[in-house]
């Protein structure tokens, strides 16, 4: 993909009202840039070259909405759209579905070709992919609209998640892009998520929702359009801008289309069709698999000194893949106790009486492994006892530490390992406590 052009840079009071964090959340009158009312840009960038670079691949890899890669020939050159393709939905039928989804949001939902075909390539070839992210939505959704509406946000935007991550929030695309709303680490920090070595806020689906609905706000007090925040959101408002220019003076998304970047061409529509088959998934036979759990059956606690989450999970029983699933913030799998950051852990709401009355034993076992760190490895440890696992299919730390008896933090101190990620084919070593 061709690299995003330098951004164009809005007036200098607007700029200055952004990083003072006085931009309006109710947008009560919206301001259209039109052809003469583009200026020359100001000597400071508040968008970086790099946070305007495309911001997901992720897709590819997950083969569902790739619409910015492999179906692109498709979105793009629309002189291919008029040949003869296999429909899921019929041209007539999908006009009057999309004209009464027009009706109830602000998107310009119309009627387009192009749109047409990316439909019809998700429902005939993704399919199969949408039951486990509904599933997914069903824990999400509730959350992002929320913080929508608080935002003044049309709820529809929380379609866009799904294009930018599949609904993952430990989600990373290979430019740098991460978290459930895709933050590069400048813009996120221009938003107040916080990264260090032990946590990504941008991974935090409460704090990266609310940045992206601080971010959406801004882009549209500057086009007054939500289709062009969207194509901001992808490209940067620079991009949008030097389109609608180019257009002369167009500010219709599909009348500036021709003139975005490649990849922000593609996006919008990715975003109409996910729109489209979530919002007809019934018509189309596609039904949402049951989710592992609801955000309502979900609750959170202060810890009150630095713990891992093998420690949690050994300590109440919660497994660890459960922990990592409603802690995505946390890299290294551990909460630190930082002054003033109150850094919190997630849990089903069955589990929060048991933490509470069982807080003390939690802590002291922390204690007790921080004070192993500082000694010689016990006898049994010897190095003929030692054996080199090679990981398997469906192996998990957790797993493989209860197989031999051990813990996962020691399996992680043995191998130097900084995450729990592993890999098929992946050899570690164990001092097993029982015989496999």
């Amino acid at each position: 993909m061709k690299q995003i052009l330098s951004v164009l840079v809005f007036s200098i009071s607007f700029f200055s009202l952004a990083q003072k964090g006085n931009l309006p959340i109710k947008k009560k009158k919206a301001v259209v840039i039109t052809t003469d009312s583009i200026i020359k840009p100001s000597k400071k960038l508040y968008f970086s070259d790099d946070d305007l670079r495309v911001i997901d691949s992720l897709l590819v890899e997950e083969k569902f909405n790739s619409a910015l890669l492999d179906t692109l020939e498709y979105v793009i050159n629309d002189k291919d759209i008029t040949g003869n393709f296999k429909q899921a939905v019929t041209s007539d039928l999908l006009k009057v579905r999309l004209a009464a989804l027009n009706a109830r949001t602000p998107f310009n939902l119309a009627y387009n070709p192009a749109l047409e075909k990316v439909i019809n390539s998700y429902l005939l070839y993704r399919s199969k992919y949408y039951p486990a992210l509904m599933a997914k939505a069903k824990y999400y959704f509730p959350m992002f609209e929320q913080y929508l509406d608080q935002y003044d946000i049309p709820l529809e935007m929380k379609y866009l998640a799904i294009v930018e991550s599949a609904l993952k929030p430990r989600a990373k695309s290979w430019v740098g892009a991460a978290g459930l709303w895709q933050f590069m680490y400048g813009t996120g920090k221009e938003f107040d998520l916080k990264v260090s070595s032990y946590v990504d806020e941008r991974h935090d689906p409460v704090k990266a929702t609310i940045a992206a609905c601080k971010y959406l706000s801004q882009l549209f007090t500057i086009f007054g359009d939500w289709d062009l925040a969207l194509a901001a959101y992808n490209s940067g408002p620079g991009n949008v801008s030097k389109a609608i220019k180019r257009s002369g003076g167009f500010t219709n998304y599909w009348n500036i289309r021709p003139y975005l970047p490649r990849e922000t061409a593609s996006y919008v529509p990715a975003f109409y069709a996910t729109m489209y088959i979530f919002e007809h998934a019934n018509d189309h036979n596609i039904y949402s698999d049951l989710p592992k759990m609801f955000d309502f059956q979900t609750d959170t606690v202060r810890v009150k000194r630095t713990v891992s989450f093998d420690q949690i999970s050994e300590t109440i029983g919660v497994d660890e893949e459960v922990l990592t699933d409603l802690n995505p913030s946390y890299k290294l799998d551990i909460i630190p106790f930082i002054k003033d950051r109150n850094y919190a852990l997630r849990l089903p709401s069955n589990k929060i009486i048991e933490f509470l009355d069982k807080e003390t034993e939690l802590y002291a076992l922390a204690d007790a492994d921080d004070a192993k760190r500082e000694k010689p490895l016990p006898k049994y440890f010897e190095m003929d006892k030692r054996i080199r696992y090679s990981v398997k299919s469906g192996d998990y730390l957790g797993k493989i530490a209860d197989k031999f008896g051990v813990r996962v933090s020691d399996i992680k101190r043995w191998n130097s390992l900084k995450t729990s990620n592993l890999k098929i084919g992946q050899r570690i070593y164990v001092y097993p406590k029982k015989l496999q």
